[in-house]
């Protein structure tokens, strides 16, 4: 059998280097996509060589159906499969929703779900060959809502429910595909959103979201490495009567809703 290969976009930190640390490490082949050419830069240095398998790394920017398919095209180009999509690429934004403009609406709409929907687009019929798998990473926003971020939480919520509609369409050609729902993870997006919005005072906002989880003064957040061995579980055989599913990874943080 060929060596497997896994495609993350959002590849070059956080989540999806963790991922593709992950899959590197089982033997697969390992594609990254990401817009931050210094980042997929220090990505390929940081994988170095536990991506024994094969490593490429391409520029893209998934809100551009064309460049997804691109980015699939050289994928299978470099090593003639598809078993794994990952997408991973995401941004955050928080705020009153009288706030919101329709530029900061058009974006994180257009990178968390226009760019997740047409990755899968692009892969599916790859994935149909290898009978693979997708995992579209969502969030704990996607399950119930988040106050003050209206927008974010309608696009992730949308990866579940394109996650679910997906499989369902797919399941009678092989493919499985599920949606994780990570809380908090400590990762430079965590740190951007503290710096970011809060207030001049990061530690505080980071000290807040920590205090709505049920873990208490033993609260903490995720990692990455956490996020991506449940990933890794889902894209493997043992998962193989996992689909359609969007599973919360957030200590317990939506299981009262």
């Amino acid at each position: 059998m060929s060596l497997r290969t896994v495609l993350i976009t959002g590849g070059a930190s956080g989540m999806g280097l963790a991922t593709a640390r992950r899959f590197a490490g089982a033997g697969y082949r390992v594609v990254i996509g990401d817009r931050d050419r210094a980042a997929l830069d220090a990505a390929v240095t940081a994988l170095g060589a536990g991506a024994g398998a094969g490593l490429l790394a391409v520029p893209v920017d998934v809100t551009s159906p064309p460049a997804c398919e691109t980015l699939v095209a050289r994928s299978i180009a470099a090593f003639g499969r598809l078993d794994v999509l990952v997408n991973s690429a995401g941004v955050w934004l928080e705020g009153p929703a009288e706030q919101v403009t329709e530029a900061d609406f058009d974006r994180v709409l257009a990178v968390n779900l226009k760019g997740t929907f047409f990755a899968c687009r692009s892969a599916i019929p790859h994935l149909v060959e290898s009978g693979g798998s997708i995992v579209n990473l969502a969030s704990d926003a996607g399950l119930v809502g988040n106050a003050g971020a209206s927008v974010y939480s309608a696009s992730k919520g949308g990866v579940v429910l394109l996650s679910r509609s997906l499989a369902l369409e797919l399941a009678p050609r092989g493919v499985r595909v599920n949606a994780v729902c990570p809380c908090d993870v400590a990762t430079p997006m965590i740190e951007f959103q503290a710096a970011t919005y809060g207030g001049g005072d990061p530690g505080r906002y980071k000290a807040d979201l920590l205090a709505r989880y049920p873990q208490k003064d033993r609260a903490r957040f995720a990692t990455p490495e956490e996020i991506a061995g449940f990933i890794y579980y889902l894209a493997s055989e043992q998962a193989a009567p996992i689909t359609g599913a969007a599973i919360p990874i957030d200590f317990g943080l939506t299981a009262g809703y």
